[in-house]
């Protein structure tokens, strides 16, 4: 099969385990492909990795996993900071790869940016070279509070959405200031994409070195924090699926996203406090309001058992 897009992939894959399922998915579906892999930072000081080399980090977890998958797809390390303000870019090994996979001329393949953390390396890409925001299809942003009207009414709980608070002044960077296509998924709608441990253990476990990587990243999560009184119960969300559902998985006639509902409304402005605010001048975009779990999970763990098969 022939690759429809490009997807440069950006994680913090020293954080959650969903973006090792997410990174596997995307490397097993033939419709896309993947120019490189960036390993990006969480929100400072955070426990699963208070180090402060957490980018490096996350490029080397994502080595890892794609050595068992047999691929040399190249990672990068992003920065290990967010930036200072929404107009100062970080040079990094990442933002320099996007900038030159942006503005390459020997394809014609759109190219997807599907971001399951922070926007640090797309907001100092652009803020290094604006004019790669035309030759973006779209960034794919699993983040962002809920929308007023589409969803839960926020702040959930009085606290700012994790992954924009990675890095609130690059978000204002691309929200407010680029041109840049977004597709959002926001909190109230990743967190659709719920698994039950008896499927872990039945649908991916069983398959192969691959399976047991991805099942047991779970398992552990869920033994260290039982250790520490906190009870996730029988379900974890994989948060990051969607980026592989919006990206490799559309129609087959005028391909797009259909099985997923989504409005577009004009771009909103980021304020410092992580909440939008209104901009009816803004550019439009696109808010996923649903996702389509029965595809983008059986397309999962059947590629997982297809790929132990081989």
């Amino acid at each position: 099969m022939r690759p429809r897009y490009r997807v440069i992939i950006d994680n913090d894959f020293s954080g959650d385990p969903d973006d090792l399922f997410q990174l596997a998915h995307h490397v097993l579906s033939p419709s896309v492909e993947i120019p490189f892999v960036i390993g990006s930072h969480l929100s400072p000081g955070d426990y699963s990795d208070p180090s402060d080399r957490q980018a490096d980090n996350a490029a080397e977890i994502a080595r890892s996993l794609l050595e068992l998958l047999n691929s040399t797809i190249p990672v990068f390390a992003g920065s290990n900071i967010g930036l200072r303000g929404p107009a100062e870019p970080i040079a990094s090994a990442a933002a320099e790869a996007i900038v030159r996979e942006a503005l390459r001329d020997d394809t014609e393949l759109p190219l997807f940016v599907a971001l399951g953390a922070g926007m640090t390396d797309l907001a100092s890409a652009v803020l290094m070279e604006p004019r790669i925001a035309e030759r973006i299809k779209a960034a794919v942003w699993i983040g962002g509070p809920e929308h007023e009207g589409l969803g839960l009414e926020f702040p959930i709980e009085g606290s700012v959405e994790y992954n924009l608070n990675i890095d609130i002044p690059a978000a204002q960077a691309v929200f407010n200031d680029s041109a840049i296509p977004i597709w959002q998924v926001p909190r109230n709608t990743y967190r659709q994409a719920i698994v039950s441990f008896a499927e872990l253990d039945a649908r991916v476990r069983p398959h192969g070195p691959l399976g047991w990587r991805l099942a047991d990243s779970i398992a552990t999560l869920h033994a260290f924090t039982q250790s520490h009184g906190l009870l996730l119960g029988e379900t974890y969300g994989l948060g990051d699926q969607p980026l592989v559902l919006l990206t490799a998985l559309h129609t087959a006639h005028q391909p797009d996203t259909a099985s997923s509902p989504f409005v577009v409304r004009p771009t909103p402005r980021l304020t410092a406090q992580g909440w939008y605010e209104e901009r009816p001048d803004g550019r439009p975009m696109r808010v996923y309001t649903g996702i389509d779990t029965r595809l983008m999970f059986e397309d999962m763990f059947l590629k997982i058992a297809a790929f132990a098969n081989r």
